[in-house]
């Protein structure tokens, strides 16, 4: 019976494969492109639209086999930053309002064109937010770190609307 049990267990795990990053890439899906996400948001943040697309094909390179290419490639990434905006969420001291929190929220239009099956292509908009406090810090200190907390949730987003059908 032990023997049994140790055959259907090996039996059973040399006929699964599993793929520990969610990702479910076609066998035949090569090469990704993945052009400059310009930031047409209202507020500008000047090196946020770079961060970003470099953020999202670093995502691709380490979680995929996919090979990133200009050119002819199997499946394309466009799109655009479009919106940024920082708000209070929390408002202390009736007296003297202040904001107790704040929002950071992040807009990116996506279109994924897929070459192999355009069935899987999509055009969406996607949105994340961080809640902060400055707690004495300024927000300038503060909000390269926040960008990026941001920008990897929409990274994310992106990646899981496109490879894992979430």
């Amino acid at each position: 019976m032990k023997k049994l049990a140790i055959l259907f267990i090996v039996v059973l795990f040399n006929s699964c494969s599993i793929a520990f990053n969610g990702a479910s890439i076609p066998d035949e899906m090569k090469t990704v492109n993945v052009p400059f996400f310009e930031n047409n948001a209202p507020l500008v943040i000047p090196d946020m639209a770079n961060k970003f697309t470099e953020e999202f094909k670093t995502r691709i390179r380490n979680q995929t086999r996919l090979s990133i290419t200009n050119n002819n490639a199997d499946a394309t990434f466009s799109g655009n930053i479009t919106g940024y905006d920082i708000r209070p969420v929390a408002i202390q001291d009736n007296n003297q309002p202040t904001a107790g929190a704040n929002r950071m929220t992040i807009r990116v239009s996506v279109k994924y064109t897929n070459n192999l099956n355009p069935k899987l292509s999509f055009e969406e908009s996607f949105e994340r937010f961080k809640d902060f406090k400055l707690n004495g810090a300024s927000l300038q200190a503060v909000e390269p770190g926040y960008i990026r907390d941001v920008t990897l949730q929409l990274t994310e987003d992106i990646f899981n609307r496109a490879f894992a059908n979430w």
